[in-house]
């Protein structure tokens, strides 16, 4: 498994280099990878979002751009202190995107339980939660078997930002972070943990 890192990248950039990867591994140069990184803020608008859940592009006098995105999902934010995680999965064996889905909410899961936090899934949606909030949004887009986006967990974001979008299509915007929860971890902590999960998920078999 590769596992290519940023500090923090534009999020077409972004973007952009998970359509390279996917087409690396429809045509065999690749196998399966993970793409670890942040982004300058951002809101992403997926396929069942409307620009109308974008409320403002400006929070405290800055400027916050907005990208139409083939994810699936609705609006979301993506900001420094935030940990993205994209997912570049060969599903062409297995076909099922449920499945893929789950693992990316349960690599979640057991990373957050690493550092005490205690998540689930819920009714609400997809994603991860804590005590009815979202602490990670998930969002994917699926060719030719190839699936790419992924997670985005809020470490320690500017929470500020959420307020200008109707996150996820709530329009309470019940979102969360680990700093939140009372815990403040390092980015290369997260990923650690992250990492270890993530090879028994997607890339052993495992999903125990």
């Amino acid at each position: 498994m590769d596992v290519i890192r940023h500090d923090c990248m534009p999020y077409p950039d972004g973007v952009a280099e998970q359509e390279r990867l996917v087409a690396d591994v429809l045509t065999g140069r690749r196998s399966g990878c993970l793409v670890l990184t942040e982004h300058p803020p951002v809101y992403t608008i997926g396929t069942s979002g409307s620009r109308e859940h974008v409320l403002t592009s400006s929070i405290g006098g800055q400027h916050i751009d907005v990208f139409h995105t083939g994810r699936g999902g609705e609006v979301t934010y993506h900001g420094p202190g935030q940990l993205v995680c994209y997912v570049i999965a060969d599903l062409r064996r297995e076909r099922d995107l449920h499945r893929h889905v789950w693992r990316l909410e349960e690599m979640i899961i057991r990373t957050l339980a690493d550092f005490g936090i205690s998540a689930r899934r819920d009714a609400r949606g997809i994603g991860v939660w804590v005590h009815g909030l979202k602490i990670a949004a998930v969002g994917v887009r699926c060719r030719r078997w190839v699936t790419y986006h992924g997670i985005a967990l809020n470490m320690d974001p500017d929470m500020r930002h959420f307020e200008g979008i109707v996150t996820c299509g709530m329009s309470d915007r019940p979102v969360t972070s680990m700093a939140r929860e009372g815990v403040r971890a390092e980015r290369k902590d997260v990923e650690h943990c992250l990492l270890v999960h993530a090879r028994a998920l997607f890339f052993t078999g495992t999903c125990t």
